[in-house]
């Protein structure tokens, strides 16, 4: 209810009321010009009366469509674009490639570690390198002196046994060796941490020459912002406007004048036990890198209006504690009638209930009836 216009308003018609009522003391006939009778709540207005040029009526009209629920929410990373970089194994940094904030491609490497569990995983791997081939050699020899028709079976199926355990035990060294990210033609010794992704090196919590005594332990976060969320926090009694696929307009502080469109991507399953908050996330490109997490945002979801009729601002009026409006019962022949409110704007709102679809209500000059 927009207080303030109302009692300007009043204070208009006020003066209004005065000269009115001095021109009815000046009619001839005292009934005749009278503005308005009031039998048992029914409001007459008669024929002669001044206030029919000043009063006007208009059918109630339904109220349908969407509203806009503006949301504050916040730019996030993707939680599945964000890589924690940790060292398998213990060691010292010998060399740090990267710094906060830069730009790396996935493979490249971000730092070296000399690492003497490192050097081992090496050491298996040319050992088990070596094996194989003198299994593999041996195998040759056996199958060769089989086919001449020399040796016997016995000797043929230990070969090839022992072939197959070389093979394993190389496969299982290389691959040790892969997860470890070791690159064969560097040295052996040398832990290679790669990165996992394209993305931008988001925290940095290691120097060169530091020694790394905890493999658990986060050394760096490689963050691809190519995509982003706009988590939007919604209260529990407006959880059903903000389903999967419900479209949003965004507008950042950052970028006041743009508005970013997309739709809801995700909704967390549970209410947030200490907000009491349904957390939404609207995924946005940002192939150009403008959107950084924590950038504060404002989502707008369009959801459906809520159910009444619309009426004009100016048909409310205030009658003690209540809003009230007046009926056109007969032909100017009025009714107050108290209304429950809805949402308003400048120039209508929404009564939910108190009035029906086709009511003719006062919708200028009704000050005038409500004295």
């Amino acid at each position: 209810m927009k207080s303030n216009s109302k009692l300007q308003g009043a204070a208009l018609c006020i003066s209004l009321i005065f000269a009115l009522t001095a021109c009815n003391k000046t009619a001839s006939n005292a009934d005749s010009g009278a503005m308005f009778t009031d039998s048992s709540g029914f409001l007459t207005v008669p024929a002669a009366s001044p206030l029919r040029s000043h009063l006007e009526v208009q059918p109630v009209s339904a109220a349908g469509g969407t509203r806009l629920i503006e949301l504050p929410a916040m730019v996030e990373a993707d939680p599945g674009r964000v890589a924690n970089i940790m060292a398998p194994l213990t060691g010292r940094v010998v060399a740090l490639k990267v710094g906060l904030g830069d730009r790396v491609k996935q493979g490249q490497v971000l730092a070296v570690l000399a690492s003497g569990d490192m050097a081992q995983a090496f050491a298996d791997d040319d050992k088990a390198r070596d094996a194989y081939n003198l299994a593999q050699k041996a195998l040759d020899r056996a199958r060769g002196v089989h086919e001449a028709g020399g040796g016997a079976d016995k000797d043929l199926e230990a070969a090839e046994s022992a072939y197959n355990q070389a093979l394993a035990e190389l496969n299982r060294a290389q691959t040790r060796l892969k997860a470890l990210n070791g690159d064969t033609a560097g040295h052996a010794g040398q832990l290679l941490l790669k990165a996992p992704q394209n993305g931008v090196v988001t925290a940095l919590s290691v120097a060169s020459g530091a020694q790394v005594t905890d493999p658990t332990a986060t050394l760096m976060t490689v963050t691809n912002l190519e995509r982003v969320f706009v988590t939007v926090s919604v209260a529990e009694n407006q959880i059903g406007i903000a389903g999967v696929g419900t479209p949003a307009d965004i507008t950042l502080t950052a970028y006041p004048n743009q508005t970013f469109h997309g739709a809801v991507t995700a909704a967390n399953p549970m209410i947030e036990p200490d907000t009491r908050r349904e957390k939404v996330r609207i995924a946005l490109d940002n192939s150009d890198g403008r959107l950084m997490p924590n950038m504060y945002a404002t989502v707008r979801l369009a959801a459906p209006a809520e159910s009444g009729v619309l009426v004009p601002e100016t048909a409310l009026l205030l009658n003690n504690d209540s809003t009230i409006v007046f009926v056109e019962v007969q032909p100017w022949v009025f009714q107050r009638r108290a209304v429950q409110m809805g949402e308003e704007t400048d120039t209508t709102a929404r009564v939910l209930s108190g009035l029906a679809v086709g009511d003719r209500i006062v919708v200028k000059g009704g000050i005038l009836l409500n004295d």
